[in-house]
């Protein structure tokens, strides 16, 4: 009499809404690898600086807001140093805006690969937001020498408490990216006219968060509109923390936090009830 066949491997079409397929992924951690591998090392490959230019693009970001910013339009920088407060922003900034636009390109991007090979859909934006997370580490290394240049000449106070608030504002923006780039990704499958009002709309969301002023220079509706916008409160943690500076309260980082999870569990919902029939319409 045959034995029953057993299966290594079941893809089943049911399942909840809110699964996350953790230990799904986790299975999959050398695949997670080798995107992560394939994206960081093709941002540079076939170019003339290689890994310099992620310096290179904080350091000229930063110079131009230093001049039309600090030395044209005269923005309030709270008494900090103006080069260091950019360069604060431009850091934070690069690593939500590029970890975004990377997630939101999900289904688009890869229905070449969905469509030939099953895996847990999101082994990709999780990559995208770690390969992004190794482009920030290297421009963060960056801020850190200029902040320990100002540190030692006694023109910033930080707070000691910055080494342990770090991470978690880190893991805030990239949790925030990917709830954000699942949404955009899962509705691109249909409406392919949202790429171009996605990257409209990142570059005004840049002077809607506190990246180029402090929180401080809003003042009636316009600062307490601010107080909803995920990134403000991660932004003035982040200078407040590290340069002694911001309009920071603990109430601003967890309307933040508690924003960034919903709209996080919203983009997890919409990701997995398109990834069963995105085929049918990327």
């Amino acid at each position: 009499m045959d034995q029953p066949q057993k299966w290594t491997e079941t893809i089943e079409d049911k399942h909840s809404l809110f699964d996350l397929k953790l230990k799904e992924v986790w299975k999959y951690k050398d695949l997670v690898y080798m995107f992560v591998k394939r994206d960081f090392v093709s941002s540079f490959k076939q170019t003339i600086l290689g890994p310099v230019w992620f310096f290179i693009n904080p350091i000229l970001t930063t110079i131009v807001y230093l001049i039309v910013f600090g030395r044209i339009a005269k923005l309030p920088t709270d008494g900090s140093p103006p080069l260091l407060f950019y360069l604060a922003g431009v850091t934070l900034w690069n690593y939500f805006s590029s970890a975004l636009t990377g997630t939101s390109y999900t289904f688009a991007g890869n229905a070449g690969i969905f469509g030939k090979v099953y895996f847990p859909r999101l082994v990709t934006p999780i990559s995208i937001v770690i390969s992004n997370l190794m482009r920030f580490g290297v421009q963060m290394f960056l801020f850190v020498i200029v902040w320990g240049y100002y540190l030692s000449k006694g023109e910033i106070h930080p707070h000691w408490w910055w080494i342990l608030i770090t991470p978690f504002l880190i893991f805030l923006m990239a949790v925030f990216a990917l709830g954000t780039g699942m949404i955009f990704s899962s509705l691109t499958t249909k409406y392919k006219d949202l790429n171009m009002i996605l990257g409209f709309g990142v570059s005004l969301y840049m002077y809607a968060t506190p990246v180029i002023y402090p929180a401080s220079s809003l003042t009636g509706i316009f600062k307490k509109i601010s107080y909803y916008n995920p990134l403000t409160g991660i932004f003035e943690c982040f200078k407040y923390s590290w340069i002694g500076v911001g309009d920071f309260s603990p109430l601003m980082l967890g309307i933040s936090t508690i924003i960034i999870f919903v709209i996080f569990m919203i983009g997890l919902v919409i990701f997995n009830k398109v990834e069963k029939t995105f085929m049918d319409t990327v």
